[in-house]
């Protein structure tokens, strides 16, 4: 299962968030990539996109996790 935490930290403006995603298979022979985010320590968004194969899913989340680390956001 692909999983990943990230955050992101910039005191000045008082933005303290996360992102974290992970790919899981589903009751129906699909794939799934749950995403959440949101301000730390606080409830987050969460949303899920389905896809017919492993593959696809993992493609998306390798797309949408370097975007967010060029974004700024690091592992945790």
């Amino acid at each position: 299962m692909n999983r990943i935490y990230l955050e992101y930290h910039q005191d000045a403006e008082n933005k303290h968030r996360f992102y974290q995603m992970f790919v899981v298979p589903t009751l129906f022979d699909d794939w799934s990539l749950v995403r959440e985010w949101g301000r730390i320590a606080s409830p987050g968004t969460v949303k899920k996109d389905w896809f017919e194969t492993q593959a696809l899913a993992d493609l998306a989340f390798q797309k949408i996790s370097q975007e967010k680390i060029h974004k700024g956001y690091q592992r945790r």
